[in-house]
């Protein structure tokens, strides 16, 4: 018998989807959306839930076996030293969400959608200026599976396409690939730069002030990967001396965003509080209840994750 411990912020979504499941061998043993320091956390073989949570309770876990998480982002789990067990991310159920996010601000910033609104409001029949999504060039940086499906959608819209990745360089909805070696010939001319990176020593801090300077302009940054391949104040400098046309930030490096940050305050800077891809339990579930059956049968898990290089 499996001791199975949630600890989420949708704990009780969770149970409820377990218990409906009828999963064999399995007894869990607490569910709960908070840390409870009374707990005996030792019994615990299989771990569900929020990185946040868990990583405070993870040490307490002697016989832990695998943990599934519930986020994209798991940074408090790899700061951990404990790792001797398997941690299992999520994939493959953020696609469409990251696509209609990205091109929501796309299609904001080429339509110039705020143009048009304030002509309205100064009832001035005269159009602003707008331009088409097509011929233009966006770099994405990660080409996972999140990052190809954004490609994908730019392709739909007759865009060219740049990707920064020291992994994949494979996807057919790519027409160049870069690396860190060659990072200003991928940020120069771009339109668009979308950030889908996962954090990890050689992502902190990679767009920073020598970064930006490769972008021209005209650019608009998106940033719905992690807060910490930003420097914020190379980014705020940037905006505030007219070095790019806008920022779309999903993501920082302190979260909630403390109200004092200057990031609030930053002109042509859009905060959107990390809601560009958000973990639901009916698409997370899934994946918990296919590497259960798994784990049952001695298979290898899906989506196990290397505590070396941090994703």
């Amino acid at each position: 018998m499996h001791k199975v411990a949630i600890l989420s912020r949708d704990s009780a979504i969770y149970s409820a989807l377990i218990q409906a499941a009828h999963l064999p061998y399995l007894q869990l043993v607490l569910v709960d959306n908070k840390i409870d320091r009374e707990f005996d956390y030792a019994q615990v073989d299989i771990l569900f839930g929020d990185p946040d949570l868990t990583a405070q309770i993870v040490p307490q876990c002697s016989q832990l076996q695998w943990l599934q998480s519930t986020w994209a982002g798991n940074a408090a789990l790899f700061s951990l030293k404990k790792n001797n067990y398997q941690l299992c991310g999520v994939k493959d159920v953020f696609q469409q969400a990251m696509q209609e996010y990205v091109f929501a601000y796309l299609l904001y910033f080429s339509r110039n959608i705020a143009g048009f609104h304030q002509a309205q409001k100064n009832k001035k029949w005269a159009a602003p200026t707008y331009q088409s999504l097509a011929g233009k060039t966006i770099g994405i940086m990660g080409v996972g599976n999140i990052g190809q499906a954004v490609a994908k959608m730019a392709k739909q819209f007759s865009m060219n396409t740049r990707g920064y990745t020291n992994a994949s360089s494979s996807s057919e909805y790519i027409d160049h690939y870069y690396n860190h070696s060659t990072q200003q010939a991928f940020a120069a001319e771009l339109d668009f730069l979308v950030c889908l990176l996962p954090h990890s020593p050689a992502t902190t801090g990679l767009i920073d002030q020598r970064f930006l300077s490769y972008l021209p302009a005209h650019c608009v940054v998106i940033n719905a990967g992690r807060g910490t391949t930003i420097v914020d104040s190379a980014l705020i400098n940037a905006l505030n001396n007219k070095k790019l046309q806008a920022a779309v930030l999903d993501v920082f490096a302190q979260e909630p965003l403390p109200p004092q940050h200057p990031y609030w305050q930053t002109d042509n800077l859009y905060v959107t509080q990390h809601t560009a891809a958000a973990s639901l339990p009916e698409d997370i579930f899934p994946l918990f209840k296919e590497n259960y059956l798994r784990h049952l049968q001695g298979e290898a898990l899906q989506h196990v994750l290397d505590f070396d290089k941090g994703y």
